[in-house]
């Protein structure tokens, strides 16, 4: 069992008397971290830390902060298994996705570290006596709230780009995930000085504390819901506003591929991390020459996933983060049913412990279901028939999200109109994962703003000021 506890101005505790969150496995109900609620005088104090120390960090070398940045990095690679363990604990994950995710965490802080000291402004064309320039500023204190999926792996990624840049950093990781936050903060202070990480935990109440304080930036990535409360937060007090949220990301099938390949990057899209991905595929247009063949093969792809504890190495899909969670995805399935939607395979709620739920195909959906709609955020792959490619890329773009959307077609020119027509901040073509490092997007719609990775990340995380030095009329000042 993890006990959590808090970081402000270099010191972890005392926890204070607003209570503590209880975090079970949800493989098997059993306990596995208690963490802090953090009372409004913690939220003060480690705003209050963080501005006092923000200017220091801030003035501190490029090259330093990247070196930090750089032994942070060896601390989280050297700890990985222990991250990942507790990972799976807390939300479920498979052994080798929470692997995977630290992975991800450690070549983000890398990333950051070299491409810190290079982020730079740019000299301006003025008059030959005067000197003209855009300077970047780190923007002083970044609230970073982060999510319960990957939490290890977007979590390094805000924190470092924030840190290198020069900003002091208040974290608050999920409730969901507090002792993966706790024991990744430990990490990383260890190569700071005081005051410019602090963690605070809780549940929403103390996201929304923290939103509202005295900060420049409020990082999130998590709900639309959230993120659209932080908005309106910013627009109070002033921060800005860096969000990453939800998605309903589709998947065309066009009707000249093979439905098994299809229906296997469907799964992999519709199942990882049992669904809960941002990016995860939530709804898809398949042609009515192949839809058919499509949903038999992806029934079969379905049918053969080992479903199981994250800590097994056999698993393939573990539990949904909590019964919670279960009880709203399976919501929307039976919704979808009772609406018209053929049950090919999934769809009930297993005997026994845990949060389990089985990968679940349905067909004849239409637009109009919750599933189809919203975010369902669970291994769910509702199946439109469409006639053609013009309507599939219709229907696909009519959606309040916009974050990515994967296009199957062997045509390129179904390919071209598909990135350059769908509303979404990313287009894969024939992948549902995959694409070159540093790539960044802009969310769009109720999916977000701004850019949340990449080297443009920095640029989010930074205030560009314009200088013009001139020189003063006159001999006497020696210019």
């Amino acid at each position: 069992m993890y006990q959590v506890r808090q970081l402000i101005a270099g010191g972890w505790g005392p926890d204070g008397d607003a209570g503590e969150l209880l975090v079970l496995d949800p493989s098997d109900g059993t306990e596995v971290s208690r963490a802090p609620v953090a009372d409004p005088a913690a939220v003060a104090a480690a705003v209050k830390a963080a501005r006092e120390a923000a200017p220091r960090w801030a003035r501190t070398a490029p090259a330093e902060r990247a070196a930090a940045l750089h032994r942070a990095a060896a601390a989280v690679e050297a700890a990985a298994d222990q991250l990942a363990e507790v990972q799976t604990a807390e939300m479920g994950r498979p052994a080798g996705g929470a692997r995977g995710g630290v992975e991800a965490g450690v070549a983000s802080l890398r990333q950051y570290a070299e491409l810190g000291p290079v982020h730079r402004g740019r000299a301006l064309a003025g008059p030959a006596e005067a000197i003209d320039l855009m300077a970047v500023e780190p923007r002083g204190v970044v609230a970073a709230i982060t999510p319960w999926n990957d939490p290890v792996a977007v979590t390094c990624g805000l924190l470092g780009a924030a840190l290198v840049t020069g900003n002091a950093v208040i974290h608050k990781p999920s409730e969901r995930t507090p002792a993966t936050g706790w024991l990744l903060a430990r990490l990383l202070d260890e190569h700071l000085p005081d005051g410019v990480l602090s963690l605070l935990t809780g549940a929403g109440p103390v996201g929304a504390t923290l939103a509202a304080q005295d900060v420049d930036v409020v990082a999130h990535v998590g709900s639309t819901a959230t993120g659209r409360a932080i908005a309106a937060a910013c627009a109070v007090t002033g921060a800005k506003a860096l969000l990453e949220n939800g998605g309903n990301d589709p998947v065309i099938v066009d009707a000249d591929v093979d439905p098994e390949w299809a229906a296997r990057q469907i799964a992999l899209g519709a199942f990882a991390n049992s669904g809960q991905l941002c990016v995860a595929v939530e709804r898809v247009y398949a042609h009515t020459s192949i839809v058919e063949r499509l949903s038999a093969s992806l029934v079969r792809v379905a049918e053969a996933m080992k479903v199981g504890p994250g800590r097994d190495p056999r698993t393939e899909l573990g539990p949904l983060v909590d019964r919670r969670h279960r009880d709203q995805v399976h919501g929307q399935v039976l919704a979808a049913v009772a609406d018209g939607a053929r049950l090919l395979c999934g769809g009930f709620v297993p005997d026994g412990p845990g949060a389990f739920y089985p990968p679940t195909v349905l067909a004849d959906c239409t637009d109009r279901m919750a599933v189809m709609r919203e975010e369902t955020f669970g291994p769910v792959a509702p199946v439109l028939a469409v006639d053609s490619f013009d309507e599939a890329l219709s229907r696909a773009a009519n959606s309040a999200y916009g974050l990515s959307a994967t296009v199957l077609t062997g045509s390129m020119q179904h390919a071209q109109r598909a990135w350059r027509e769908l509303p979404v901040g990313t287009v894969k073509i024939n992948a549902v994962f995959g694409g070159a490092p540093g790539g960044a997007a802009h969310p769009r719609r109720g999916s977000g703003q701004g850019f949340g990775y990449g080297p443009e990340l920095l640029d989010e995380l930074t205030a560009t000021k314009v200088v013009h030095i001139s020189a003063p009329d006159g001999p006497k000042w020696g210019w």
